[in-house]
C-alpha cells in the first residue's frame, strides 16, 4: 500500500486513475482547485486538498505532499491560455520536483504528450507553445534524481478503458482512451521496478498488464 498524491485528480485521466488506485489498496490524496469539488472527492474515498497550480510554489506544495510516497502529475492547462500553459504544464512539474526533494519523496509519474501530436496540421502558436512547455517539463524531470516515469499518450479520447494498448519507447502516433492511460498508470505504480523510462502509449491490442511487464528490465 502506498500513499499517493494526484495533481489533476478531477481531470480526465486523474478521475479515472483514483478509483483504480483505491481498488488496489492505496491511499489517495487529490489536489483540486474548486472548493465545491471536495465533497465529491471525499465521497469517492479520496482525501481532498485545495490548491491552484497557478499560485502554488515548491515551498507551498511541500506541506501538501508531505507524508506521501508517490506523486502523480496529470494536470494541464487544457488550452486555457498561454500564461496558464506556461505555469501549469511548464513550471508545474519543476515545482513538484523541488517540493518532493524537500520532503524526501522519490517516485514521480508525469503525464506528458506524444511528440508527434498535432503534426500535419496548420501550425497553431498556442499548441506549439503547449508542446514546448511539455518538453521543458519532461527535460526537468528527466535530469532529476527521482525515480520518475514520463508517460506520453497520443491524442486523448474521452472514453473509459478497454484494457488494450500499444506502448513502447517509440511507437507510431495514434489516439488513446483516457481510461487506458489511467489503467496503464495504475499498473505502472504497482510495478515500482520500472523507473526512469519515457513511455509512449496509444490504444492497441495488448492487455495493459502485459504491456507494462515488457518494461521490467531483466
Amino acid at each position: 500500500m502506498a500513499r499517493i498524491f494526484i495533481i489533476g485528480v478531477t481531470g480526465g485521466i486523474g478521475h479515472r486513475l483514483a478509483p483504480l488506485l483505491l481498488a488496489n489498496g492505496h491511499q489517495v490524496t487529490g489536489l483540486h482547485r474548486k472548493p465545491e469539488q471536495a465533497d465529491n472527492l471525499k465521497n469517492a474515498g479520496i482525501t481532498p486538498v485545495t490548491g491552484d497550480l497557478m499560485e502554488l510554489t515548491a515551498e507551498t506544495l511541500a506541506p501538501l505532499i508531505r507524508g506521501h510516497d508517490i506523486v502523480v502529475f496529470s494536470s494541464g492547462a487544457a488550452g486555457s491560455g498561454l500564461d496558464r500553459t506556461t505555469r501549469i504544464d511548464g513550471d508545474g512539474p519543476g515545482h513538484v520536483l523541488a517540493a518532493m526533494k524537500q520532503e524526501g519523496i522519490s517516485r514521480l509519474y508525469l503525464v506528458s504528450a506524444f511528440p508527434e501530436a498535432g503534426r500535419g496540421k496548420e501550425p497553431n502558436p498556442r499548441f506549439e507553445h503547449y508542446m514546448t512547455e511539455k518538453k521543458r517539463a519532461d527535460a526537468d524531470v528527466a535530469v532529476s534524481d527521482t525515480d520518475w516515469v514520463i508517460l506520453r499518450p497520443g491524442t486523448l479520447l474521452h472514453e473509459d478503458q478497454d484494457g488494450q494498448v500499444n506502448a513502447g519507447l517509440a511507437i507510431p502516433y495514434g489516439t488513446v482512451k483516457r481510461g487506458n492511460v489511467a489503467q496503464f498508470l495504475a499498473e505502472l505504480i504497482d510495478t515500482p521496478e520500472i523507473r526512469r523510462e519515457i513511455i509512449e502509449i496509444t490504444d492497441g491490442r495488448m492487455p495493459v498488464a502485459e504491456a507494462v511487464s515488457r518494461f521490467v528490465r531483466k
